[in-house]
Protein backbone atom coordinates (compact mmCIF):
# COMPACT_ATOMS: atom_id res chain seq x y z
CA UNK A 1 0.00 0.00 0.00
CA UNK A 2 1.27 3.44 -0.91
CA UNK A 3 2.12 5.89 1.87
CA UNK A 4 0.05 9.14 1.84
CA UNK A 5 3.18 11.15 1.06
CA UNK A 6 3.77 9.10 -2.11
CA UNK A 7 0.32 9.90 -3.51
CA UNK A 8 0.52 13.62 -2.75
CA UNK A 9 1.81 15.39 -5.87
CA UNK A 10 3.61 18.70 -5.64
CA UNK A 11 3.22 21.06 -8.59
CA UNK A 12 6.02 21.05 -11.13
CA UNK A 13 5.47 24.74 -11.85
CA UNK A 14 5.51 27.72 -9.48
CA UNK A 15 2.00 28.44 -8.18
CA UNK A 16 2.61 31.50 -6.02
CA UNK A 17 0.85 33.73 -8.59
CA UNK A 18 -2.48 31.90 -8.15
CA UNK A 19 -5.08 32.89 -5.56
CA UNK A 20 -6.48 29.95 -3.61
CA UNK A 21 -10.18 29.18 -4.04
CA UNK A 22 -12.44 30.85 -1.47
CA UNK A 23 -14.66 27.77 -1.20
CA UNK A 24 -14.66 24.16 -2.41
CA UNK A 25 -15.97 23.41 -5.91
CA UNK A 26 -19.69 22.77 -6.33
CA UNK A 27 -19.09 19.51 -8.21
CA UNK A 28 -22.20 19.42 -10.42
CA UNK A 29 -21.78 22.75 -12.21
CA UNK A 30 -18.43 24.48 -12.16
CA UNK A 31 -15.57 26.12 -14.02
CA UNK A 32 -12.28 24.50 -12.94
CA UNK A 33 -10.09 26.64 -10.71
CA UNK A 34 -6.81 27.59 -12.47
CA UNK A 35 -4.83 25.44 -10.01
CA UNK A 36 -7.05 22.45 -10.85
CA UNK A 37 -6.49 23.11 -14.56
CA UNK A 38 -2.73 23.15 -13.90
CA UNK A 39 -2.96 19.91 -11.91
CA UNK A 40 -5.05 18.31 -14.66
CA UNK A 41 -2.52 19.35 -17.30
CA UNK A 42 0.29 17.77 -15.29
CA UNK A 43 -1.72 14.58 -14.81
CA UNK A 44 -2.53 14.46 -18.53
CA UNK A 45 1.17 14.82 -19.35
CA UNK A 46 1.84 11.91 -16.99
CA UNK A 47 -0.86 9.79 -18.70
CA UNK A 48 0.65 10.54 -22.10
CA UNK A 49 4.20 9.57 -21.12
CA UNK A 50 4.10 6.97 -18.30
CA UNK A 51 5.12 3.37 -19.01
CA UNK A 52 4.33 1.68 -15.68
CA UNK A 53 1.04 0.23 -16.95
CA UNK A 54 -0.82 -0.16 -20.25
CA UNK A 55 -4.43 0.68 -21.06
CA UNK A 56 -5.92 1.26 -24.50
CA UNK A 57 -7.60 4.67 -24.36
CA UNK A 58 -8.13 4.66 -28.13
CA UNK A 59 -5.63 7.49 -28.67
CA UNK A 60 -2.67 7.94 -30.98
CA UNK A 61 0.55 9.30 -29.47
CA UNK A 62 -0.13 12.65 -31.14
CA UNK A 63 -3.64 12.84 -29.70
CA UNK A 64 -2.40 12.10 -26.19
CA UNK A 65 0.11 14.93 -26.31
CA UNK A 66 -2.06 17.54 -28.09
CA UNK A 67 -4.53 18.08 -25.24
CA UNK A 68 -4.86 21.80 -25.93
CA UNK A 69 -6.26 21.30 -29.45
CA UNK A 70 -9.80 20.20 -30.42
CA UNK A 71 -9.56 16.46 -31.04
CA UNK A 72 -11.91 14.08 -32.79
CA UNK A 73 -11.32 10.71 -31.14
CA UNK A 74 -13.35 7.90 -32.67
CA UNK A 75 -11.08 4.84 -32.50
CA UNK A 76 -11.25 1.64 -30.50
CA UNK A 77 -10.34 1.47 -26.84
CA UNK A 78 -11.99 2.69 -23.65
CA UNK A 79 -11.88 6.22 -22.32
CA UNK A 80 -11.95 6.95 -18.60
CA UNK A 81 -12.84 9.78 -16.24
CA UNK A 82 -9.97 11.14 -14.15
CA UNK A 83 -9.97 13.62 -11.30
CA UNK A 84 -7.61 15.96 -9.48
CA UNK A 85 -8.18 17.23 -5.94
CA UNK A 86 -6.33 20.39 -4.92
CA UNK A 87 -5.27 19.89 -1.28
CA UNK A 88 -3.11 21.26 1.49
CA UNK A 89 -1.01 18.55 3.12
CA UNK A 90 -0.86 18.04 6.89
CA UNK A 91 2.51 19.86 6.70
CA UNK A 92 0.88 22.85 4.96
CA UNK A 93 2.17 22.20 1.43
CA UNK A 94 -0.01 22.84 -1.61
CA UNK A 95 -0.43 20.00 -4.10
CA UNK A 96 -2.98 17.59 -5.46
CA UNK A 97 -4.28 14.02 -5.37
CA UNK A 98 -5.25 12.08 -8.50
CA UNK A 99 -7.83 9.35 -9.14
CA UNK A 100 -9.62 7.50 -11.92
CA UNK A 101 -13.16 6.13 -12.04
CA UNK A 102 -13.66 2.36 -11.96
CA UNK A 103 -10.74 0.21 -13.08
CA UNK A 104 -7.92 0.83 -15.54
CA UNK A 105 -5.81 -1.92 -17.10
CA UNK A 106 -8.06 -4.34 -15.14
CA UNK A 107 -6.69 -2.89 -11.91
CA UNK A 108 -7.93 -0.46 -9.29
CA UNK A 109 -4.50 0.13 -7.70
CA UNK A 110 -2.02 2.04 -9.86
CA UNK A 111 1.05 4.15 -8.95
CA UNK A 112 0.34 7.85 -8.24
CA UNK A 113 -3.42 7.33 -7.90
CA UNK A 114 -5.41 7.13 -4.66
CA UNK A 115 -6.81 3.66 -3.92
CA UNK A 116 -10.50 2.78 -4.00
CA UNK A 117 -12.54 3.32 -0.86
CA UNK A 118 -12.90 -0.46 -0.70
CA UNK A 119 -10.60 -2.78 -2.67
CA UNK A 120 -12.84 -5.59 -3.84
CA UNK A 121 -10.02 -7.01 -5.98
CA UNK A 122 -7.71 -7.66 -3.02
CA UNK A 123 -6.75 -11.34 -2.76
CA UNK A 124 -7.97 -11.66 0.81
CA UNK A 125 -11.29 -9.97 0.04
CA UNK A 126 -14.50 -11.97 0.35
CA UNK A 127 -15.61 -10.57 -3.02
CA UNK A 128 -13.41 -12.91 -5.06
CA UNK A 129 -14.61 -16.08 -3.32
CA UNK A 130 -18.29 -15.17 -3.38
CA UNK A 131 -18.09 -13.94 -6.96
CA UNK A 132 -16.65 -17.34 -7.96
CA UNK A 133 -19.80 -19.01 -6.57
CA UNK A 134 -22.00 -16.62 -8.56
CA UNK A 135 -19.88 -17.16 -11.68
CA UNK A 136 -20.20 -20.94 -11.27
CA UNK A 137 -24.00 -20.61 -10.99
CA UNK A 138 -24.00 -18.36 -14.03
CA UNK A 139 -22.14 -21.04 -16.00
CA UNK A 140 -24.60 -23.61 -14.73
CA UNK A 141 -27.57 -21.50 -15.90
CA UNK A 142 -25.96 -21.06 -19.33
CA UNK A 143 -25.26 -24.79 -19.65
CA UNK A 144 -28.77 -25.81 -18.56
CA UNK A 145 -30.37 -23.23 -20.86
CA UNK A 146 -28.20 -24.34 -23.80
CA UNK A 147 -29.33 -27.99 -23.42
CA UNK A 148 -30.78 -28.79 -26.90
CA UNK A 149 -33.48 -30.91 -25.26
CA UNK A 150 -34.96 -27.72 -23.71
CA UNK A 151 -35.44 -26.14 -27.13
CA UNK A 152 -36.66 -29.42 -28.61
CA UNK A 153 -39.28 -30.00 -25.89
CA UNK A 154 -40.33 -26.33 -25.95
CA UNK A 155 -40.92 -26.54 -29.69
CA UNK A 156 -42.72 -29.89 -29.36
CA UNK A 157 -44.97 -28.50 -26.62
CA UNK A 158 -45.88 -25.47 -28.72
CA UNK A 159 -46.62 -27.74 -31.71
CA UNK A 160 -48.80 -30.08 -29.61
CA UNK A 161 -50.82 -27.15 -28.26
CA UNK A 162 -51.25 -25.72 -31.75
CA UNK A 163 -52.34 -29.12 -33.14
CA UNK A 164 -54.81 -29.62 -30.29
CA UNK A 165 -56.31 -26.16 -30.79
CA UNK A 166 -56.68 -26.81 -34.52
CA UNK A 167 -58.36 -30.22 -33.99
CA UNK A 168 -60.57 -28.85 -31.20
CA UNK A 169 -61.69 -25.96 -33.42
CA UNK A 170 -62.38 -28.43 -36.23
CA UNK A 171 -64.48 -30.68 -33.95
CA UNK A 172 -66.41 -27.74 -32.51
CA UNK A 173 -67.24 -26.58 -36.04
CA UNK A 174 -68.36 -30.11 -36.87
CA UNK A 175 -70.63 -30.04 -33.80
CA UNK A 176 -72.11 -26.71 -34.89
CA UNK A 177 -72.75 -28.08 -38.39
CA UNK A 178 -74.18 -31.32 -36.95
CA UNK A 179 -76.47 -29.40 -34.60
CA UNK A 180 -77.85 -27.41 -37.51
CA UNK A 181 -78.35 -30.56 -39.61
CA UNK A 182 -80.14 -32.38 -36.75
CA UNK A 183 -82.39 -29.41 -36.16
CA UNK A 184 -83.45 -29.50 -39.79
CA UNK A 185 -83.98 -33.31 -39.66
CA UNK A 186 -86.11 -32.96 -36.56
CA UNK A 187 -88.24 -30.24 -38.12
CA UNK A 188 -88.79 -32.42 -41.21
CA UNK A 189 -89.62 -35.49 -39.09
CA UNK A 190 -92.13 -33.54 -37.02
CA UNK A 191 -93.90 -32.51 -40.23
CA UNK A 192 -94.05 -36.02 -41.78
CA UNK A 193 -93.87 -38.54 -38.92
CA UNK A 194 -95.63 -39.24 -35.71
CA UNK A 195 -95.83 -41.63 -32.83
CA UNK A 196 -93.07 -44.23 -32.47
CA UNK A 197 -91.41 -43.31 -35.76
CA UNK A 198 -90.94 -39.70 -34.64
CA UNK A 199 -89.74 -40.84 -31.22
CA UNK A 200 -87.15 -43.14 -32.86
CA UNK A 201 -85.80 -40.30 -35.04
CA UNK A 202 -85.59 -37.90 -32.09
CA UNK A 203 -83.77 -40.55 -30.00
CA UNK A 204 -81.28 -41.20 -32.83
CA UNK A 205 -80.60 -37.48 -33.20
CA UNK A 206 -79.95 -37.20 -29.45
CA UNK A 207 -77.47 -40.08 -29.62
CA UNK A 208 -75.64 -38.32 -32.47
CA UNK A 209 -75.31 -35.20 -30.31
CA UNK A 210 -73.90 -37.21 -27.41
CA UNK A 211 -71.49 -38.99 -29.74
CA UNK A 212 -70.14 -35.68 -31.05
CA UNK A 213 -69.64 -34.37 -27.51
CA UNK A 214 -67.79 -37.57 -26.61
CA UNK A 215 -65.47 -37.11 -29.56
CA UNK A 216 -64.56 -33.65 -28.17
CA UNK A 217 -64.16 -35.09 -24.68
CA UNK A 218 -61.85 -37.93 -25.75
CA UNK A 219 -59.93 -35.58 -28.04
CA UNK A 220 -59.22 -33.37 -25.04
CA UNK A 221 -58.20 -36.34 -22.88
CA UNK A 222 -55.87 -37.64 -25.58
CA UNK A 223 -54.12 -34.31 -26.09
CA UNK A 224 -54.00 -33.54 -22.34
CA UNK A 225 -52.08 -36.76 -21.81
CA UNK A 226 -49.61 -36.03 -24.64
CA UNK A 227 -49.13 -32.40 -23.57
CA UNK A 228 -48.76 -33.29 -19.88
CA UNK A 229 -46.04 -35.81 -20.68
CA UNK A 230 -43.97 -33.19 -22.57
CA UNK A 231 -44.67 -30.54 -19.90
CA UNK A 232 -43.39 -32.89 -17.21
CA UNK A 233 -40.19 -33.59 -19.14
CA UNK A 234 -39.66 -29.88 -19.84
CA UNK A 235 -40.50 -28.90 -16.25
CA UNK A 236 -37.72 -31.13 -14.94
CA UNK A 237 -35.23 -29.15 -17.01
CA UNK A 238 -36.71 -25.66 -16.48
CA UNK A 239 -37.09 -26.19 -12.73
CA UNK A 240 -33.35 -26.79 -12.53
CA UNK A 241 -32.75 -23.56 -14.48
CA UNK A 242 -35.17 -21.60 -12.25
CA UNK A 243 -33.56 -22.99 -9.10
CA UNK A 244 -30.07 -22.04 -10.31
CA UNK A 245 -31.28 -18.55 -11.23
CA UNK A 246 -32.89 -18.10 -7.82
CA UNK A 247 -29.71 -19.19 -6.08
CA UNK A 248 -27.69 -16.82 -8.26
CA UNK A 249 -30.06 -13.94 -7.43
CA UNK A 250 -29.89 -14.67 -3.69
CA UNK A 251 -26.10 -14.80 -3.71
CA UNK A 252 -25.84 -11.68 -5.90
CA UNK A 253 -28.13 -9.68 -3.61
CA UNK A 254 -26.26 -10.86 -0.53
CA UNK A 255 -22.90 -9.97 -2.07
CA UNK A 256 -24.22 -6.60 -3.24
CA UNK A 257 -25.52 -5.70 0.22
CA UNK A 258 -22.26 -6.86 1.77
CA UNK A 259 -20.35 -4.58 -0.61
CA UNK A 260 -22.67 -1.67 0.13
CA UNK A 261 -21.74 -1.96 3.79
CA UNK A 262 -18.00 -2.15 3.05
CA UNK A 263 -18.00 1.10 1.08
CA UNK A 264 -17.84 3.61 3.93
CA UNK A 265 -17.23 7.28 3.22
CA UNK A 266 -15.84 9.99 5.50
CA UNK A 267 -16.85 13.64 5.38
CA UNK A 268 -15.08 16.81 6.56
CA UNK A 269 -16.59 16.37 10.04
CA UNK A 270 -15.02 12.95 10.42
CA UNK A 271 -18.41 11.23 10.15
CA UNK A 272 -18.58 7.91 8.31
CA UNK A 273 -21.51 6.48 6.36
CA UNK A 274 -21.93 3.31 4.32
CA UNK A 275 -23.12 3.36 0.74
CA UNK A 276 -26.32 1.66 1.88
CA UNK A 277 -27.02 4.31 4.53
CA UNK A 278 -26.27 7.16 2.09
CA UNK A 279 -28.78 5.93 -0.50
CA UNK A 280 -31.41 4.75 2.00
CA UNK A 281 -33.41 8.05 2.02
CA UNK A 282 -33.61 8.13 -1.80
CA UNK A 283 -36.70 7.18 -3.81
CA UNK A 284 -34.62 4.24 -5.07
CA UNK A 285 -32.58 3.15 -2.03
CA UNK A 286 -30.47 0.66 -4.02
CA UNK A 287 -27.18 2.28 -5.08
CA UNK A 288 -26.56 2.04 -8.85
CA UNK A 289 -23.79 -0.15 -10.23
CA UNK A 290 -20.39 1.47 -9.79
CA UNK A 291 -21.50 3.85 -7.04
CA UNK A 292 -18.49 4.83 -4.92
CA UNK A 293 -15.99 4.00 -7.68
CA UNK A 294 -15.95 7.48 -9.25
CA UNK A 295 -12.86 9.68 -8.95
CA UNK A 296 -14.34 12.41 -6.72
CA UNK A 297 -15.44 10.19 -3.78
CA UNK A 298 -12.12 8.29 -3.93
CA UNK A 299 -10.06 11.49 -3.66
CA UNK A 300 -12.15 13.10 -0.92
CA UNK A 301 -12.18 9.95 1.22
CA UNK A 302 -8.42 9.57 0.89
CA UNK A 303 -7.88 13.23 1.78
CA UNK A 304 -10.05 13.04 4.92
CA UNK A 305 -8.50 9.74 5.99
CA UNK A 306 -4.92 11.04 5.76
CA UNK A 307 -5.31 14.60 7.01
CA UNK A 308 -5.25 16.51 3.69
CA UNK A 309 -7.48 19.59 3.42
CA UNK A 310 -9.56 19.62 0.21
CA UNK A 311 -9.55 23.01 -1.56
CA UNK A 312 -11.00 22.38 -5.04
CA UNK A 313 -11.54 19.59 -7.57
CA UNK A 314 -12.02 18.94 -11.27
CA UNK A 315 -12.72 15.86 -13.40
CA UNK A 316 -11.85 15.29 -17.05
CA UNK A 317 -12.35 12.61 -19.71
CA UNK A 318 -9.31 10.89 -21.21
CA UNK A 319 -9.56 8.83 -24.37
CA UNK A 320 -12.01 7.77 -27.03
CA UNK A 321 -15.54 9.13 -26.75
CA UNK A 322 -18.11 6.61 -25.47
CA UNK A 323 -20.92 5.52 -27.76
CA UNK A 324 -23.79 7.15 -25.88
CA UNK A 325 -22.56 9.85 -23.50
CA UNK A 326 -21.13 13.20 -24.51
CA UNK A 327 -17.49 12.94 -23.46
CA UNK A 328 -14.59 14.52 -25.35
CA UNK A 329 -10.93 13.82 -24.85
CA UNK A 330 -9.21 16.03 -22.21
CA UNK A 331 -12.38 18.06 -21.52
CA UNK A 332 -13.69 18.82 -18.01
CA UNK A 333 -17.10 17.54 -16.89
CA UNK A 334 -19.22 17.78 -13.73
CA UNK A 335 -19.75 14.84 -11.41
CA UNK A 336 -22.64 12.51 -12.24
CA UNK A 337 -25.91 12.92 -10.38
CA UNK A 338 -27.14 9.33 -10.13
CA UNK A 339 -24.03 7.85 -8.51
CA UNK A 340 -22.21 10.81 -6.98
CA UNK A 341 -24.87 13.28 -5.87
CA UNK A 342 -25.97 11.34 -2.75
CA UNK A 343 -22.37 10.33 -1.89
CA UNK A 344 -20.90 13.82 -2.29
CA UNK A 345 -23.90 15.28 -0.46
CA UNK A 346 -22.59 13.41 2.59
CA UNK A 347 -18.87 13.84 1.92
CA UNK A 348 -18.97 17.63 1.47
CA UNK A 349 -20.66 18.22 4.83
CA UNK A 350 -18.29 20.26 6.97
CA UNK A 351 -16.63 21.95 3.97
CA UNK A 352 -17.44 25.45 2.80
CA UNK A 353 -18.71 24.75 -0.72
CA UNK A 354 -19.55 27.14 -3.55
CA UNK A 355 -23.34 27.66 -3.71
CA UNK A 356 -25.28 25.73 -6.31
CA UNK A 357 -25.50 28.23 -9.18
CA UNK A 358 -28.56 26.42 -10.54
CA UNK A 359 -30.49 27.52 -7.44
CA UNK A 360 -29.76 31.19 -8.18
CA UNK A 361 -32.17 33.24 -10.26
CA UNK A 362 -29.72 34.35 -12.95
CA UNK A 363 -32.32 36.56 -14.59
CA UNK A 364 -33.81 38.34 -11.60
CA UNK A 365 -32.69 41.71 -12.99
CA UNK A 366 -33.31 40.89 -16.68
CA UNK A 367 -36.44 42.08 -18.46
CA UNK A 368 -38.82 39.85 -20.40
CA UNK A 369 -39.31 41.63 -23.71
CA UNK A 370 -42.76 41.40 -25.32
CA UNK A 371 -42.32 41.01 -29.09
CA UNK A 372 -46.02 40.79 -30.01
CA UNK A 373 -49.42 40.48 -28.37
CA UNK A 374 -53.10 40.43 -29.34
CA UNK A 375 -56.27 38.94 -27.90
CA UNK A 376 -55.08 35.37 -28.69
CA UNK A 377 -51.31 35.17 -28.14
CA UNK A 378 -48.28 36.84 -26.63
CA UNK A 379 -44.76 36.30 -27.98
CA UNK A 380 -41.81 37.11 -25.68
CA UNK A 381 -38.03 37.13 -25.88
CA UNK A 382 -36.80 35.14 -22.85
CA UNK A 383 -33.40 36.20 -21.50
CA UNK A 384 -30.73 33.58 -20.79
CA UNK A 385 -30.96 32.45 -17.17
CA UNK A 386 -34.74 32.79 -16.83
CA UNK A 387 -36.79 29.62 -16.44
CA UNK A 388 -39.61 29.03 -18.91
CA UNK A 389 -41.87 27.74 -16.11
CA UNK A 390 -41.44 27.78 -12.30
CA UNK A 391 -38.87 25.34 -10.89
CA UNK A 392 -38.56 23.57 -7.54
CA UNK A 393 -36.63 26.39 -5.85
CA UNK A 394 -36.98 29.30 -8.31
CA UNK A 395 -40.53 30.49 -8.98
CA UNK A 396 -39.62 33.43 -11.23
CA UNK A 397 -40.13 32.40 -14.87
CA UNK A 398 -41.34 33.57 -18.25
CA UNK A 399 -44.72 31.99 -17.48
CA UNK A 400 -45.17 33.68 -14.09
CA UNK A 401 -44.16 37.03 -15.60
CA UNK A 402 -46.68 36.63 -18.43
CA UNK A 403 -49.27 35.61 -15.83
CA UNK A 404 -48.62 38.86 -13.98
CA UNK A 405 -49.00 40.84 -17.23
CA UNK A 406 -52.40 39.25 -17.92
CA UNK A 407 -53.68 38.69 -14.37
CA UNK A 408 -57.18 39.81 -15.37
CA UNK A 409 -57.37 37.23 -18.16
CA UNK A 410 -60.11 34.74 -17.32
CA UNK A 411 -58.66 31.91 -19.41
CA UNK A 412 -54.89 32.05 -20.03
CA UNK A 413 -52.00 32.20 -20.34
CA UNK A 414 -51.23 28.65 -21.47
CA UNK A 415 -47.72 27.15 -21.79
CA UNK A 416 -47.13 25.68 -25.25
CA UNK A 417 -43.36 24.98 -25.32
CA UNK A 418 -40.23 25.67 -23.29
CA UNK A 419 -36.62 26.72 -23.59
CA UNK A 420 -33.84 25.57 -21.26
CA UNK A 421 -33.06 28.02 -18.47
CA UNK A 422 -29.72 28.86 -20.09
CA UNK A 423 -31.21 29.31 -23.60
CA UNK A 424 -32.51 32.72 -24.66
CA UNK A 425 -35.07 33.55 -27.30
CA UNK A 426 -38.66 33.38 -28.48
CA UNK A 427 -41.56 31.79 -26.62
CA UNK A 428 -45.25 31.98 -27.50
CA UNK A 429 -48.05 31.71 -24.91
CA UNK A 430 -51.74 31.26 -25.73
CA UNK A 431 -54.13 33.65 -23.98
CA UNK A 432 -57.38 31.74 -24.68
CA UNK A 433 -58.48 28.11 -24.77
CA UNK A 434 -59.28 28.42 -28.46
CA UNK A 435 -55.80 29.74 -29.25
CA UNK A 436 -54.22 27.08 -27.02
CA UNK A 437 -56.01 24.26 -28.86
CA UNK A 438 -54.97 25.60 -32.28
CA UNK A 439 -51.32 26.13 -31.37
CA UNK A 440 -51.06 22.80 -29.55
CA UNK A 441 -52.19 21.09 -32.75
CA UNK A 442 -49.56 23.01 -34.75
CA UNK A 443 -46.79 21.96 -32.33
CA UNK A 444 -47.92 18.31 -32.47
CA UNK A 445 -48.12 18.27 -36.29
CA UNK A 446 -44.84 20.25 -36.56
CA UNK A 447 -46.54 23.19 -38.16
CA UNK A 448 -44.47 25.45 -35.89
CA UNK A 449 -41.00 26.20 -37.27
CA UNK A 450 -38.07 27.22 -35.06
CA UNK A 451 -34.64 28.51 -35.94
CA UNK A 452 -31.85 28.84 -33.40
CA UNK A 453 -28.45 30.49 -33.45
CA UNK A 454 -25.65 28.62 -31.70
CA UNK A 455 -21.95 29.21 -31.17
CA UNK A 456 -19.80 26.09 -30.95
CA UNK A 457 -16.19 25.56 -29.87
CA UNK A 458 -14.26 24.73 -33.03
CA UNK A 459 -14.13 25.30 -36.77
CA UNK A 460 -16.98 23.64 -38.68
CA UNK A 461 -15.61 22.71 -42.09
CA UNK A 462 -18.88 22.09 -43.98
CA UNK A 463 -21.43 24.79 -44.84
CA UNK A 464 -24.52 22.78 -43.88
CA UNK A 465 -25.61 19.34 -42.76
CA UNK A 466 -28.16 17.15 -41.02
CA UNK A 467 -27.69 15.25 -37.75
CA UNK A 468 -29.79 12.18 -36.98
CA UNK A 469 -28.99 10.83 -33.51
CA UNK A 470 -31.80 9.22 -31.45
CA UNK A 471 -31.88 10.34 -27.83
CA UNK A 472 -33.13 9.41 -24.38
CA UNK A 473 -32.56 10.56 -20.81
CA UNK A 474 -29.55 9.26 -18.89
CA UNK A 475 -31.12 7.26 -16.02
CA UNK A 476 -27.96 7.61 -13.90
CA UNK A 477 -27.25 11.27 -14.57
CA UNK A 478 -30.34 13.38 -15.13
CA UNK A 479 -30.91 15.90 -16.66
CA UNK A 480 -28.15 14.80 -19.08
CA UNK A 481 -29.28 13.05 -22.25
CA UNK A 482 -27.75 10.11 -24.11
CA UNK A 483 -27.53 9.11 -27.75
CA UNK A 484 -29.15 5.68 -27.90
CA UNK A 485 -29.86 3.78 -31.11
CA UNK A 486 -31.68 0.99 -29.24
CA UNK A 487 -34.11 2.85 -26.96
CA UNK A 488 -33.81 6.50 -28.02
CA UNK A 489 -36.49 8.56 -29.77
CA UNK A 490 -35.69 9.89 -33.26
CA UNK A 491 -34.03 13.30 -33.22
CA UNK A 492 -33.13 15.29 -36.34
CA UNK A 493 -31.37 18.65 -36.64
CA UNK A 494 -30.55 20.58 -39.82
CA UNK A 495 -27.81 23.21 -39.51
CA UNK A 496 -26.15 25.90 -41.62
CA UNK A 497 -22.85 27.66 -41.04
CA UNK A 498 -23.11 31.44 -40.58
CA UNK A 499 -19.48 32.36 -39.85
CA UNK A 500 -16.28 31.29 -38.10
CA UNK A 501 -14.14 33.51 -35.91
CA UNK A 502 -11.45 33.04 -33.24
CA UNK A 503 -11.72 29.24 -33.34
CA UNK A 504 -15.49 29.24 -32.96
CA UNK A 505 -18.35 28.69 -35.41
CA UNK A 506 -21.74 30.41 -35.46
CA UNK A 507 -24.59 28.27 -36.82
CA UNK A 508 -28.25 28.36 -37.69
CA UNK A 509 -29.92 25.26 -36.22
CA UNK A 510 -33.32 23.93 -37.26
CA UNK A 511 -34.65 21.15 -34.98
CA UNK A 512 -37.05 18.87 -36.84
CA UNK A 513 -37.92 17.18 -33.55
CA UNK A 514 -38.07 18.60 -30.04
CA UNK A 515 -36.10 16.29 -27.75
CA UNK A 516 -34.70 17.57 -24.46
CA UNK A 517 -31.23 19.13 -25.01
CA UNK A 518 -31.38 18.01 -28.66
CA UNK A 519 -29.32 20.85 -30.14
CA UNK A 520 -26.76 20.75 -27.31
CA UNK A 521 -26.23 16.99 -27.62
CA UNK A 522 -26.19 17.02 -31.43
CA UNK A 523 -23.44 19.63 -31.31
CA UNK A 524 -21.33 18.04 -28.57
CA UNK A 525 -21.62 14.31 -29.35
CA UNK A 526 -18.74 12.80 -31.34
CA UNK A 527 -21.20 11.44 -33.93
CA UNK A 528 -22.70 14.91 -34.32
CA UNK A 529 -20.56 18.02 -34.78
CA UNK A 530 -18.20 16.91 -31.98
CA UNK A 531 -18.08 20.53 -30.82
CA UNK A 532 -19.84 21.59 -27.64
CA UNK A 533 -21.72 24.89 -27.55
CA UNK A 534 -19.85 27.75 -25.95
CA UNK A 535 -20.85 27.94 -22.29
CA UNK A 536 -22.58 24.55 -22.14
CA UNK A 537 -21.94 23.48 -18.55
CA UNK A 538 -23.56 20.07 -19.10
CA UNK A 539 -21.94 18.89 -22.32
CA UNK A 540 -19.02 21.30 -22.64
CA UNK A 541 -17.45 23.94 -20.42
CA UNK A 542 -19.17 26.60 -18.34
CA UNK A 543 -18.89 30.22 -19.52
CA UNK A 544 -20.71 33.50 -18.92
CA UNK A 545 -23.77 32.01 -20.65
CA UNK A 546 -24.87 29.23 -22.99
CA UNK A 547 -24.51 30.46 -26.55
CA UNK A 548 -27.86 29.21 -27.81
CA UNK A 549 -30.66 31.56 -28.86
CA UNK A 550 -34.14 30.82 -30.27
CA UNK A 551 -33.90 33.49 -32.95
CA UNK A 552 -36.95 32.81 -35.16
CA UNK A 553 -40.42 31.38 -34.52
CA UNK A 554 -43.09 30.78 -37.21
CA UNK A 555 -46.68 29.54 -36.92
CA UNK A 556 -50.23 30.18 -38.17
CA UNK A 557 -52.27 32.65 -36.14
CA UNK A 558 -54.83 30.60 -34.18
CA UNK A 559 -57.78 32.80 -35.27
CA UNK A 560 -57.26 34.06 -38.83
CA UNK A 561 -54.61 31.41 -39.81
CA UNK A 562 -52.23 33.89 -41.44
CA UNK A 563 -48.59 32.82 -41.27
CA UNK A 564 -46.68 34.79 -38.64
CA UNK A 565 -42.87 35.00 -38.42
CA UNK A 566 -41.15 36.51 -35.36
CA UNK A 567 -37.46 37.33 -34.90
CA UNK A 568 -35.40 38.21 -31.82
CA UNK A 569 -31.89 39.54 -32.30
CA UNK A 570 -29.06 37.41 -30.89
CA UNK A 571 -26.66 39.14 -28.47
CA UNK A 572 -23.60 36.96 -29.09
Amino acid sequence: MHQPEQLFTRFNATVDQFDLPSAFTFPFYYQPHPLCVLAANELQQHLATQTAWQHDFGLTDEQQLATDEPTTVMGNGTGKMFGVLLVRSPQGELGYLSAFSGKIAEQNLLPNFVPPVFDMLAEECFFRTELEEITALNSQVKALTANPLVAELTQQLAQYKADYQAQEAQQRQAMIDGRAARKLQRQQAEQTLGGQELAAVVDDLAKQSVAEKNVLKYLKLEWDEKISLVEAQLSTLTDAITHAKQQRKLLSNALQNKLFEQYRFLNARGEEKSLKAIFAPNTNPVPPAGAGECAAPKMLHYAYKHGFTPLAMAEFWWGVSPKSEVRQHAKFYPSCHGKCNPILGHMLQGLEVDPNPLEDNWAADKALEVIYQDEAIVVVNKPSGLLSVPGKTIKDSAYTRVQAMFNDNAEGPFVLHRLDMATSGLLVFALTRRANKSLQKQFITRGVEKRYIAMVEGIVEQTEGEINLPMRGDPDDRPRQLVCFEHGKPATTYWQLIATEDGRSKLYMHPKTGRTHQLRVHCAHHMGLNMAMVGDGLYGEKDSRLHLHAEQLSFDHPYDHRRMVFNAKCDF
